[in-house]
């Protein structure tokens, strides 16, 4: 009986972030306005939603890394090593590029007229990171890895339309609300991304130099 409970309750876990991240792409304006009334609980987003997702994505960046590979013929990232570490860069990097994009958005609040409040900037930028994790399970085929990412400018348009539901912004203050959060996000990534790569290639022996003995000049 307790077993049934278990996993009827894990299936409902399931089933509500798949509908979650399902109306966040097809009809986020309805959503924004939904996640408004909830009570945001940044533990419950975190584990419930942010991981997952993350973890899936993580899932598949390990799988195509580690058999299937990118060969460019002077550049190539292929092996076990090359999936953990895109794994661990995916999954890692989903966790800190929420907590600090949200700190800073939230930080911000204040001189745009709108509503501080540290819970409520995690559902927004948790939420608006969905097309992110979703197009990262193209990873999957590393050769689709570029058009994955590409869902993520998906997600600033879900950034955008949040903001005035969720941060209480003005709409005299909306776009360069928008604006700064998006340079924001632009500044994390890249921060987050050189931290990660700085401190994870050189512990697994890896490196993205350009193998120049595969040239070949007459």
């Amino acid at each position: 009986m307790v077993v049934c409970i278990t996993l009827g309750t894990q299936k409902n876990r399931t089933m509500s972030i798949i509908d979650r991240a399902k109306n966040m792409i097809v009809a986020p304006a309805k959503e924004w306005d939904v996640i408004s009334q909830e009570t945001p609980d940044t533990g419950k987003i975190i584990t419930g939603y942010v991981l997952p997702l993350g973890a899936v994505a993580a899932i598949a960046g390990f799988i195509g890394y580690a058999f299937i590979g990118i060969d460019a013929g002077f550049f190539k990232m292929k092996g076990f090593n090359w999936g953990i570490y895109q794994a661990l860069s995916v999954l890692v990097g989903a966790l800190l590029s929420v907590f600090v994009t949200a700190f800073v958005i939230d930080a911000l609040a204040p001189g745009f007229k709108s509503e501080k409040n540290m819970p409520r900037s995690v559902q927004l930028v948790a939420y608006s990171f969905t097309p992110a994790w979703i197009g990262g399970i193209l990873s999957i085929l590393p050769s689709l890895g570029m058009i994955g990412s590409l869902f993520g400018l998906y997600g600033l348009y879900l950034l955008y339309i949040g903001l005035p539901k969720l941060k209480r912004t003005p709409d005299e203050n909306h776009t360069t609300y928008f604006i700064v959060s998006l340079l924001v996000i632009i500044a994390v990534y890249f921060v987050i991304g050189l931290i990660m790569s700085s401190l994870l290639m050189p512990l697994m022996g890896l490196s993205k130099t350009i193998d120049v003995s595969n040239f070949k000049f007459e």
